[in-house]
């Protein structure tokens, strides 16, 4: 059973106690974590990282803010900035506090400053790694999601590069090969023609449920009705509209009670009935008289769907992208064995040639293997996070999304692995030409991650330049975020823990 964090006392002796035993617990836990992992890494550099990481874990299953309240007044490290450096961190704070007291017991040696900045380097470098390299005032890349029009139009690839993109995306939901073909060739001149690197993201599809057809196909609806999602329109009709789905293996994974979102949680319901043919739910959230629309995407939060992450038309773009990519981008992704069935594929197409891997983290069963998918990923090729807001928000709650979107910034920054800061990023400037103030607020936080993601629109070339402006005036300001440390709640210790740690 967890324990609660005890109250630190504010003298320089005791509290140096509290930080060698912390050290302690958590190089035990950390290192029981870590050599669980060790077999899974097959790259010799990924190893320190993985070693932070495990010891991060460790650090934030306890509640540290009693600890950094007292570090405060004597003018230490509050230990706020620690994730890419776990050990390093505590043993400089320990080493001072040592001084501090004139005490001749035996501490960690100080670290020497490449020790110290050895994960925020590992960090830059594994950006760099996936990315590639990048000119200008800002280390922040930039994505652009690719429009059909970068296929026909060449300068419209070198309009952007002039103005800041660094990545381009290609949705594999959109488009056939022929036109990514051409976006591709015409991106590869324009890096030549700007002197400006630009490496390419294929986004797999993944295996998205979505209103396949509606019956009637004009329904508007209001709270209170009542609509059935199922296999198969019923020929002779029905007393209530029909919907069915995309993926109509998922509808024996439904059950009572729990809810539906559609069209990116526009609408909600709850499900009231099931049979052998779907289920009968009732709308709960909605804007009266809002029309249903076919295509729009399905979201059960409450539902542990068993879904194969790729799809056959993601086997069939994969052929193309290990051709033509340098990254791939993985919807739905939400295990360690996940990301291993993309390797396997990978291996077929690409053979010893490191292909890079970008997770979607869409789920909170992702949230929770995220842990698991970066050791599996990561310790084997180039590998970043992309915190997908859209369906994360539904699948999580809105209210949780930005508690969510820091912790797997720290976590990920533990373990020197790029974020990707993506969905409706600037979205109005992208499409009306005008931002609203929040969002341009939601832009200078994104230079928190280590690249930015556009959708595509009319504006976007406005969009890529101001947000190039934006990031860079805000690295002059900061570098990341300095947070509190309460404990986390996402993620477990590892099985072989026996050493009680702080509740959260």
């Amino acid at each position: 059973m967890l324990l609660e964090a005890p109250t630190v006392p504010t003298s320089p002796i005791a509290l140096l106690h509290s930080l060698l035993e912390l050290r302690r617990e958590i190089t035990k836990e950390g290192e029981a974590r870590f050599q669980q992992w060790h077999s899974k890494i097959k790259r010799p550099e990924f190893i320190p990282s993985a070693r932070n990481l495990a010891y991060y874990l460790a650090l934030r299953w306890r509640d540290l803010r009693a600890i950094q309240m007292a570090l405060m007044p004597w003018g230490l490290s509050s230990l706020g900035r620690i994730e890419s450096r776990v050990l390093p961190n505590l043993d400089a704070v320990i080493n001072t506090l040592g001084a501090l007291c004139h005490t001749h017991e035996a501490l960690p040696p100080r670290p020497p400053l490449d020790a110290f900045f050895a994960g925020d380097c590992q960090l830059r470098r594994q950006t760099e790694e996936l990315f590639g390299p990048i000119r200008g005032k800002r280390h922040v890349r930039i994505m652009v999601t690719l429009p059909t029009e970068a296929g026909t139009d060449p300068q419209w690839s070198v309009a952007l590069l002039r103005q800041g993109m660094n990545c381009a995306r290609i949705n594999c939901a959109h488009d056939d090969p022929a036109t990514w073909e051409a976006m591709i060739g015409h991106l590869r001149v324009a890096s030549q023609l700007t002197g400006q690197p630009c490496k390419i993201l294929m986004d797999l599809g993944g295996p998205k449920p979505r209103i396949a057809e509606i019956a009637p196909a004009m329904v508007r609806l209001h709270r209170g009705d009542r609509l059935r999602l199922t296999r198969q329109i019923c020929p002779e009709g029905s007393e209530i509209p029909q919907l069915t789905c995309s993926l109509p293996e998922i509808l024996p994974q439904l059950e009572v009670g729990q809810r539906i979102w559609i069209d990116d949680g526009h609408i909600g319901g709850q499900i009231i009935h099931k049979d052998e043919q779907g289920v009968e739910f009732t709308v709960t959230h909605c804007k009266e008289g809002q029309r249903l629309k076919v295509a729009k995407g399905l979201n059960f939060p409450d539902s542990d769907l068993r879904l194969c992450p790729l799809t056959e038309s993601d086997r069939q773009h994969l052929a193309f992208a290990s051709c033509h990519a340098d990254i791939i981008g993985y919807s739905f992704v939400q295990s360690a064995e996940d990301i291993a069935l993309l390797q396997r594929e990978l291996e077929n197409y690409c053979g010893d040639r490191p292909m890079g891997i970008i997770a979607k983290i869409e789920t909170p069963k992702a949230i929770r293997a995220l842990p698991e998918m970066i050791i599996q990923a990561a310790g084997r090729q180039p590998f970043g996070v992309m915190i997908a807001r859209g369906d994360l928000a539904v699948e999580i709650g809105y209210q949780r999304l930005a508690e969510m979107q820091e912790e797997i910034l720290w976590l990920c920054e533990a373990a020197h692995v790029p974020v990707v800061w993506a969905t409706q990023v600037l979205e109005n400037l992208v499409k009306k030409g005008v931002p609203s103030r929040a969002e341009i607020t939601d832009a200078a936080m994104a230079e928190r991650a280590e690249c930015v993601m556009l959708n595509k629109g009319p504006y976007v070339g406005l969009a890529v330049d101001i947000l190039d402006d934006v990031l860079a005036r805000m690295e002059a300001h900061q570098q990341k975020k300095t947070p509190q440390l309460r404990a986390l709640h996402s993620w477990q210790p590892c099985e072989t823990e026996t050493v009680a740690i702080g509740r959260q």
